[in-house]
């Protein structure tokens, strides 16, 4: 089941890869993707990517089942741990979500909504390897809406952003999917394959191209509120003293940690990374304190 669910939305994986998320050898793959072909299921191949047609019986079905987020598993971990031992569910709870969580099976195939066709028009463009227009696509940075001529090569969890090169100015870029009013699939193929590059998503939600190393000393209200409000900080997090914790991570931008130390000044220092240090002095010196 697992291998089916990487199927129904696969873009990126190759064989190998697959094999590795889930434990197995080529073989193994191959013989289950032999299975699926026999039980009636389209199968298709592109360059080294291979996937199960959404023409296949089924298909919604499977491509809809429940999968976590790595942030959302993290979440409802800690509401498992918090089921008083003498449940008899907790033990269950926790090996069906660990048996997610462990193996990076983690939210490929979640498409609902009205944006359904956007996502299918972007993973059939994927597939082909050719260009789209985002049309109405509205910027969160400019506060403009415009149309965009990209070339979409990649997904982040959950399809909430799509990567793409952007032939206007030549540059891969995340756009989010919820902000594009309508996908038009063009005659046209990739021309900048060789460019295509995913960026890095870091602990604050915030992706990009570089890695900054940053480290933080924080006190127990600035500790407290990183660990509710980005839980996968918690793995880059240590203990540094009495009532006092020092994050330890690369960010995509200083947008996120940026904001996130300016919200807590009395209760953080940063440690590590000039360039954070001004980015937290200009931002302050043109808006003020949050």
């Amino acid at each position: 089941m697992r291998l089916m669910k990487m199927l129904t939305a696969n873009t990126t994986l190759s064989v190998d890869e697959m094999a590795e998320r889930l434990g197995m050898s080529r073989r193994t793959i191959y013989r289950y993707i032999d299975t699926f072909r026999e039980a009636g299921f389209v199968i298709k191949k592109s360059g080294d990517h291979i996937r199960i047609d959404k023409e296949s019986p089924h298909f919604k079905d499977i491509s809809q089942l429940v999968h976590f987020t790595e942030e959302e598993a993290i979440i409802l971990k800690r509401a498992i741990e918090n089921i008083d031992e003498g449940n008899l569910l907790k033990q269950n709870l926790k090996r069906k979500l660990y048996s997610v969580y462990e193996n990076r099976t983690l939210a490929d195939t979640i498409v609902k909504g009205g944006n359904a066709a956007n996502i299918h028009s972007l993973i059939e463009a994927i597939e082909d390897r050719t260009c789209v227009v985002l049309h109405n696509y509205r910027s969160s940075h400019t506060g403009s809406t415009s149309d965009r001529t990209v070339e979409p090569f990649a997904f982040t969890t959950n399809y909430v952003q799509v990567w793409c090169f952007d032939t206007s100015d030549n540059t891969n870029k995340l756009f989010s999917t919820s902000r594009i009013g309508r996908v038009e699939q063009l005659d046209r193929k990739w021309e900048h394959a060789e460019e295509h590059r995913i960026g890095y998503t870091d602990v604050f939600r915030i992706s990009g191209q570089r890695r900054h190393r940053i480290a933080l000393e924080m006190g127990v209200m600035a500790h407290n509120l990183l660990i509710e409000e980005f839980p996968l900080a918690e793995r880059d997090v240590e203990p540094c003293g009495d009532n006092r914790w020092r994050l330890s991570t690369d960010i995509a931008d200083m947008k996120g940690a940026g904001r996130f130390v300016i919200g807590l000044l009395n209760d953080i220092r940063i440690v590590e990374s000039e360039e954070l240090k001004t980015y937290v002095r200009e931002y302050i010196a043109m808006y003020g304190t949050i």
